[in-house]
């Protein structure tokens, strides 16, 4: 396991301060602000340790209300909303300065047999014949907002390893593509066997490229570049069926819709041997700065 990866862990091992309240840490992004996919998946464990291990996440729908300050703690109050026969509901209020940054529902449910049928896996490539994330970026480290911009993005993915299938936005600036863009994933050494674990942690990526097609619509380079501001607004997951995140995953996502400053991404997570595992909706605010 590698070192980020173990500080990553050590994230999302949240401190419980008192029942269904619970404090967590954050680290450095690569915008001056707490990354969004941290306090969605430290969210999700605090509603997970108040949750019987028998009742798996399948949903969870959050809304990011304030940017938050990566050098103050996080404390996280889950509400116990609902406890059922099948399913479990849980709400988690996070919040810094005495003000509310973060708000997340999720549902969990006792496993069940049922129908089963599901979209089929896209054509894709191996993730072993594709260019590491370091290997990426110093290819295109000149296309960067600021000199130390490759270490910094180097430094918030360094628990994952992360490859494109085609030309990140960055990559492409300047040239608009067909809003689709796929990424393999996959945590930077083996996690333990804990379901809410794996869920948590692809919770964390899901927030790292999901919005890249709604820039490659528009020829866009990204926050790394310069040429769009913006953040993350809302964002809607469900976990159809086991997967490990520390096994390839593949991440097909594409952008049906930007309009009033906002762009819409929505994604299909896939496990290497076909099983949809999970499905991503996200809006962010996508903004072209002003002169």
């Amino acid at each position: 396991m590698s070192a980020a990866l173990e500080s990553l862990l050590d994230l999302l091992d949240l401190e419980q301060i008192e029942q269904d309240i619970f404090r967590g840490l954050s680290r450095s992004a690569v915008v001056p602000r707490v990354f969004g996919g941290q306090v969605a998946a430290q969210a999700l464990v605090a509603a997970g340790r108040t949750v019987p291990e028998d009742r798996p996440a399948h949903s969870l729908h959050a809304y990011f209300l304030r940017p938050g300050d990566p050098g103050a703690p996080i404390v996280y109050s889950v509400d116990r909303i609902r406890d059922g026969r099948s399913f479990t509901t849980r709400r988690v209020v996070a919040v810094q300065h005495g003000k509310p940054v973060f708000h997340l529902s999720a549902s969990f449910q006792v496993r069940e047999e049922g129908m089963d049928h599901q979209a089929p896996m896209p054509a894709s490539v191996d993730p072993e014949t594709l260019p590491t994330s370091a290997e990426m970026l110093a290819r295109y480290g000149d296309r960067f907002a600021g000199p130390d911009m490759v270490d910094r993005l180097l430094e918030a993915r360094a628990a994952v390893d992360l490859r494109y299938v085609d030309a990140p936005p960055f990559a492409t600036a300047g040239e608009p593509r067909e809003p689709r863009s796929q990424v393999w994933f996959r945590t930077h050494g083996k996690l333990a066997d804990d379901p809410l674990l794996h869920v948590c942690m692809a919770t964390y990526v899901s927030d790292m490229t999901l919005l890249d097609s709604v820039l490659l619509a528009h020829g866009r380079g990204g926050w790394s570049v310069g040429d769009v501001v913006g953040a993350s607004l809302d964002h809607a997951m469900w976990f159809h069926r086991p997967f490990r995140a520390d096994e390839w995953l593949l991440y097909d996502q594409e952008s049906p819709s930007a309009s009033g400053g906002r762009g819409l991404g929505q994604a299909r997570i896939y496990t290497a041997d076909g099983q949809l595992a999970i499905t991503v909706i996200q809006e962010g605010l996508v903004r072209v700065p002003r002169d």
